[in-house]
């Protein structure tokens, strides 16, 4: 593997906590009936504009309502961040070395694209990374092939050469639908068994392991 696209939250940051209180909160502000936390971590892996929706249900929005919800949960978001934000173990030493052997990383994420540059700074990892994809840079979300693809084509990355890391079964699916390898992380928001029967080109419990992928 020369190219490795990684997911976000759940994959490089433990961001679950903060997402689990601006989502209660936001809501909370709406007068929307929380979504529960496994509710709320399960849908981590995909954007908040199709995850919304889906949480509130049988809530429907009319006019900005939707609009001024996700503005409120963003608001909440970057509030807690700073806190509640932290690298999983290994991931500063794992991206040092990838890109000291001249690797390829990059990120696509289901979040937007302003938070997730400034949350890759505020981790101090942003200087690994060659480009990084959001939400608002994609016409179609994960699990569709739209982030892998752009990253394909923009950077002239190889699909044979290309291994896509995520926490979640979208973003396996994300990267088997742009044909490129796969690799899933037990640490995030789905389960080993989850998972595994997304039928990943490799599974991984400790971050160090994707020194060993040839």
């Amino acid at each position: 593997m020369d190219t490795y696209i990684f997911d976000f939250d759940g994959t490089l940051a433990n961001s679950g906590e903060t997402g689990i209180l601006a989502t209660q909160a936001a809501f909370e502000e709406f007068n929307l009936p929380w979504p529960d936390r496994e509710t709320i971590i399960y849908y981590m892996g995909i954007p908040i504009e199709v995850s919304f929706k889906k949480m509130a249900l049988p809530h429907t929005f009319d006019g900005t309502g939707f609009e001024d919800l996700l503005s409120c949960f963003r608001a909440y978001y970057k509030r807690f961040e700073t806190s509640h934000l932290h690298l999983f173990p290994e991931t500063q030493e794992v991206l040092q070395q990838l890109k000291k052997a001249q690797k390829h990383l990059y990120v696509v994420s289901s979040k937007h694209s302003s938070s997730l540059a400034r949350n890759l700074e505020q981790l101090d990892i942003a200087q690994y990374f060659d480009g990084i994809i959001g939400s608002d840079d994609v016409h179609h979300y994960k699990p569709a092939p739209d982030g892998v693809l752009f990253i394909l084509e923009r950077f002239q990355r190889n699909e044979k050469t290309t291994l896509m890391i995520g926490d979640a079964v979208f973003d396996l699916q994300m990267g088997q639908a742009a044909h490129v390898k796969t690799c899933g992380v037990t640490w995030g928001a789905h389960s080993k068994t989850e998972l595994q029967q997304a039928h990943p080109d490799f599974l991984i419990s400790d971050m160090r392991e994707l020194l060993k992928i040839k």
